[in-house]
């Protein structure tokens, strides 16, 4: 496994209390991802993933000219190629993931269905193949986001008296479980970990609140699962997961992003020391 103690040991400090992040998530596809090998990037390009999905929930609705995130790992020109070797029927020569195409092709008919939105649809094939990534780290995290946001729906399902099922993501026995247990906890606190936690953030009635609660529990997840990894591709990969909250709430509103992630981002400032043996 290829260590970056270049990278790693050169990571910034950020803070909320900045006028301007030194970082972005912008700059660290431009600067960090030409650093890595072939089969870290691909790690990597798991994350960027999501903005391919608005890419193309966009192009899908609005056509070409809609609105382009360039944080996408791929160009709007491979996209608008996906959409047209799909239209035609063209199997050869395709570039992106292949539940991309599944979707493109199912599009339409989704659009007329009201039981399941589109993006949920491609949600769930997003996580389905983010699950079958051999890093450990890297699948554990999709995992736990997985997990996280489907309890928290079939919380909410229970709370209001409506099946969970329909709304859920993914597939396996947590999914199953949340569809149809009729426990406090679904079974699943002995499976969990963080279930009991999850179960409380539920019953915040403030949304801005429950989202950073949220927020915090990733986060302290990122901090426990990388506690042993000091120049790997983990840490770079949870350093952009962090940086990405961050900056997500401060885009939303700075003085607020501030206050709620002052805390969070002092931890970066006590990061986990570095062994000696690699000090010398």
């Amino acid at each position: 496994m290829k260590n970056y103690y270049c990278l790693v040991a050169g990571m910034p400090d950020i803070s909320p209390d900045d006028a301007k992040l030194s970082l972005t998530v912008s700059d660290f596809k431009a600067n960090y991802l030409p650093e890595l090998s072939k089969s870290d990037r691909k790690l990597i390009d798991l994350f960027f993933l999501q903005y391919d999905h608005r890419n193309l929930l966009a192009m899908l609705s609005d056509g070409e000219t809609a609105p382009f995130d360039d944080r996408a790992v791929y160009s709007r020109e491979e996209l608008a190629e996906a959409l047209e070797q799909v239209k035609m029927g063209e199997e050869q020569g395709r570039r992106l993931p292949s539940y991309f195409y599944t979707f493109i092709a199912s599009y339409p008919e989704l659009k007329e269905q009201s039981d399941q939105l589109p993006e949920d649809v491609l949600a769930s094939a997003y996580y389905q193949y983010a699950l079958t990534c051999k890093n450990r780290f890297v699948a554990g995290w999709f995992a736990f986001n997985l997990n996280v946001n489907n309890i928290l729906v079939a919380l909410t399902a229970r709370k209001f008296g409506f099946q969970a099922a329909p709304y859920l993501v993914g597939q396996g026995e947590v999914v199953e479980a949340l569809a149809s247990s009729g426990a406090r906890d679904f079974g699943l606190s002995s499976e969990l970990d963080y279930m009991d936690e999850v179960m409380r953030i539920s019953e915040i009635n403030n949304a801005v609140e429950k989202e950073r609660k949220q927020d915090l529990l990733k986060w302290d997840w990122l901090e426990e699962q990388t506690f042993f990894h000091y120049f790997s591709v983990e840490r770079l990969f949870a350093f952009l997961v962090k940086l990405d909250i961050v900056e997500r709430w401060m885009s939303i509103d700075k003085e607020k992003g501030s206050a709620v992630f002052r805390g969070l981002i002092d931890k970066l400032k006590n990061e986990v020391e570095i062994p000696a043996d690699f000090k010398k």
